[in-house]
Parts: C-alpha cells; structure tokens; sequence
C-alpha cells in the first residue's frame, strides 16, 4: 500500500473527517486489522484564514508548498489536500514536488459523471461558488454546475466559518442548508456538491432529494485506490 500524505487542518474538523473515512475505507476493502498508511500534516488555520480574507493568496500557496514538500520528503507516494477551497493553489502548491496529488474536484466531476448526472448544485464557501477555479474543472469534465443565488451563497459561506469550521452543528443551519439545497434543485440540479468537506456535518441523502456527493468522502476513496494501485 502506498502512503497518502494529507495536508490538513484547513479545517481541522475536515481533517478528522478524512481520517475516520479514510480508516472506514480501509476496514471495509481489506477486512481484519488494515488501516490506511498516512501521513499527515495539520495547519493552524486561523493564520491560513486571515490570508483567505486578506486576498494574500500567493502566500498561503507559498505555506502549502512548504508543507507538501515535507509530506514528500517524509515518505509520501501521493498527496490530498483536505480541503476543497485551498484547491484555488493546487498549482503553486505542487511546484517542485514530482509526488502526484489528487484534485478533489476532479475525482467528484468523475463521480458525477459515472453516474450519468450533468447540472450538480454546489454548495461550498464563498470562494469556492464564485470563485472559477473549481467550476472550471466541473466545465471541463462536461458538467454544467449551478450555484446557490447571493443571499444563500453568503449564508452557506457564514454557517461554514463560524459554525462547521468549530465543529458547531445546529438544527437552524441544518434547515438552512436543507432549505438552499432544495432551491438548487428547484432549478434544475440532478444532483448536490457538498464543496466545503464539513458540510457532510448537516447534509446527507437522507435530507437531500437528489443524488449527494461528499466531496471528502468521494476525495478519500479516490486516493485509498491510488494507493492500492501498485
């Protein structure tokens, strides 16, 4: 098996998600006492977000570059980053780095797409929905997503930081989130992104009427197969 390095701790809640799925993943495929071989680097991220509201995104790029040539040099075969907006530096951060790493958006656009769906929801921050660098890659890979209109868009970002982030779930956000996935839905999306990694915190296909796609949990069984593909 290969070790997957993950940079984490952007939120830490996402990153224990990964670590629990990532561990289920392993137990259900392989059975006994299997766990997945990890490495895993967890940020601080007040610093992190202070430079997302900043606009100093060259320099968090330039931290995650830091932090994934120490997971590279640490042994890892491959990397994930655990989170879906520090995707906006996948590049900078892979520069000088020859491990691959796995886009989250990618592997979720390939989920969809296997599943014969084309116009997904995406819930996720600010960042994330209005922001191209992830709705590129959904274009791309042939999907036509739809983002929640500004109003949801600036209460599914807030919920996100002040809430989910800490790992604070409540049955008023809950409701929220239900109440904007449906409005997607009826505008025509066949389907949910949950693009934030803790929104699977309020969301699932119990409370959605589409098909759901957790960005966290589809990331880490794309990079448990990596890792079994020797």
């Amino acid at each position: 098996m290969k070790t997957i390095g993950i940079l984490g701790g952007m939120s830490a809640a996402s990153t224990q998600i990964y670590y629990r799925n990532l561990c289920a993943i392993a137990r259900e495929r392989m059975g006994g006492l299997h766990s997945p071989e990890l490495l895993i680097r967890s940020l601080d991220f007040a610093p992190i977000e202070g430079l997302q509201a900043a606009g100093e995104w060259d320099r968090a790029g330039d931290i995650l570059n830091m932090e994934a040539k120490s997971l590279e040099r640490c042994g890892a075969d491959l990397l994930i980053l655990a989170t879906n907006t520090m995707h906006k530096l996948a590049d900078r951060m892979m520069l000088g780095i020859s491990i691959p790493m796995l886009h989250i958006a990618d592997a979720t656009a390939g989920r969809i797409r296997q599943k014969g769906l084309r116009r997904p929801g995406l819930m996720a921050t600010a960042f994330t929905m209005e922001q191209t660098f992830y709705t590129d890659r959904l274009i791309n890979m042939g999907l036509d997503p739809i983002i929640p209109e500004v109003s949801d868009r600036a209460l599914t970002h807030r919920i996100i930081y002040e809430e989910l982030c800490r790992e604070i779930v409540t049955e008023p956000s809950r409701e929220d989130f239900i109440a904007i996935a449906q409005r997607l839905v009826e505008r025509g999306a066949d389907s949910l992104i949950l693009g934030c990694t803790e929104i699977g915190m309020l969301l699932n296909q119990g409370n959605v009427p589409v098909p759901l796609f957790d960005t966290a949990l589809v990331h880490c069984e794309a990079a448990f197969e990596a890792a079994l593909n020797k």
